[in-house]
């Protein structure tokens, strides 16, 4: 028998939501369908999901083609308006087991509501993400923050939590199916519990979770926003062995005038001292960061400065975007650098980006790690190290494991059991 086919583009929180897509595709028999989940970070996401939807109606000229997510919300317009297209649905939709009804009388061709008026969000409870070792458990959806080159908050609609008795009650269904590690997710997770009664912080949720879940091994936090992390929160990261040693900051720029331009709430100092601050309390501690080249009117000396803030903040790991103008942000109204310069700035990034990669792997060699297990194949074994580095180990494993790193293959650690 076939089975839909979800087509993910963009963060974490789409790809759990296209396990949820999945799901309900198969409910409804769609089995010929073809599901588009967009992103609309970067005007290339969306080039590429329209691309990806006409090779798509080329190959399978009597498929169902459905179009969904961030792009869809933010722009149901264009999608609609390919002749490609048979559905397009938007964020809230695309959760609900109806928007997937072809039967008689459900012929709406456009469901993308205000996202807006949400404001309530539900945990999807969803397994066979990365095998059975790794899930990731929606605490949050949305954001009130109004970056001036963001349009996500336009696709997500504003921040809103998932009670915590939910999502205790989703890591211990989990962990009893198997799981080793769960990872926090959600679009803007340091803001999480405002909008829930008592106001609980993401560290209290943290802190419920490792405290009503004594059997998960690994708790992993998505993306966060270091001025929001509570001072529980803190605590956690200081002492909480689960808590897994490696934040991935939504730094975006290392210039005060750039950051005050994107309307962040943070300064460039602040971002090293924090990374200065969680080091002192937890040293093992290692840091990514999502940053944006060439954003309106940086300059040189700007630019350099994001480059020497990533050496100062000592990031292992980057992940760049080269600025893109999304119509309707007021950074899109600003003077925009030229092409050229703007890929050449990401490329520097990246570059400076692979060197610290490539000197935080070489501290790594001939210590331990504790390695989650997530495939076997061709007689090895194949995971993550507690700082999310991905590492090849010899021989087959199963679990959590500890493991002698002995060098790297490409952009993997490599090791073999230890004793």
């Amino acid at each position: 028998m076939s089975a839909p086919e979800i087509v993910t583009f963009g963060c974490r929180l789409n790809t759990l939501e296209s396990e949820v897509i999945r799901r309900n595709a198969v409910a409804a028999g769609l089995d010929d369908a073809v599901i588009f989940n967009t992103c609309a970070v970067t005007n290339e996401a969306v080039r590429q999901a329209r691309q990806a939807i006409r090779r798509a109606r080329r190959e399978k000229p009597d498929a169902r083609i459905i179009v969904t997510g961030c792009a869809a919300q933010t722009d149901p317009a264009a999608f609609a308006g390919m002749p490609e297209v048979d559905r397009v649905l938007g964020n809230e939709e695309k959760l609900q087991p109806r928007s997937f009804d072809f039967g008689i009388g459900q012929t709406e061709r456009v469901q993308v509501n205000d996202i807006m008026s949400v404001r309530e969000t539900a945990g999807h409870l969803v397994d066979g993400i990365d095998g059975r070792t790794r899930a990731f458990v929606q605490v949050q959806n949305g954001c009130d923050h109004r970056c001036t080159f963001c349009i996500i908050p336009y696709g997500r609609g504003n921040s809103r939590s998932v009670p915590m008795g939910a999502v205790v009650e989703q890591v211990k269904l989990l962990v009893d199916s198997g799981y080793r590690e769960v990872v926090v997710t959600g679009v803007d997770i340091t803001s999480y519990g405002a909008d829930l009664p008592g106001a609980p912080s993401l560290g209290t949720l943290c802190a419920k979770i490792l405290k009503a879940v004594p059997a998960l091994p690994r708790l992993r936090l998505s993306s966060i926003d270091s001025v929001e992390v509570d001072p529980v929160l803190m605590e956690l990261i200081a002492g909480e062995e689960r808590l897994m040693p490696h934040l991935h900051l939504s730094l975006q720029a290392g210039d005060d005038m750039i950051l005050k331009r994107m309307k962040r709430r943070h300064g460039r100092q602040q971002s090293i001292d924090f990374c200065e601050q969680v080091r002192s309390l937890r040293p093992e501690m290692v840091f990514g960061a999502d940053l944006i080249a060439g954003f309106p009117t940086e300059t040189e000396e700007m630019f350099a400065n994001t480059l020497a803030c990533v050496d100062e903040a000592d990031i292992a790991f980057l992940h760049v975007f080269p600025y893109s103008a999304r119509p309707g942000t007021p950074a899109a109204r600003m003077p925009q650098l030229k092409g050229d310069v703007i890929r050449e700035r990401a490329a520097i990034l990246r570059l400076r980006g692979e060197q610290r990669r490539d000197a935080f792997y070489a501290r790594q060699q001939g210590r331990d790690a504790e390695v989650l297990v997530e495939k076997v194949e061709g007689g090895v074994s194949i995971g993550h190290t507690q700082h999310f580095a991905p590492i090849v180990i010899e021989g087959e494993a199963d679990g959590i494991v500890r493991a002698r790193i002995t060098g790297r293959e490409g952009l993997s650690l490599t090791g073999r059991l230890a004793a």
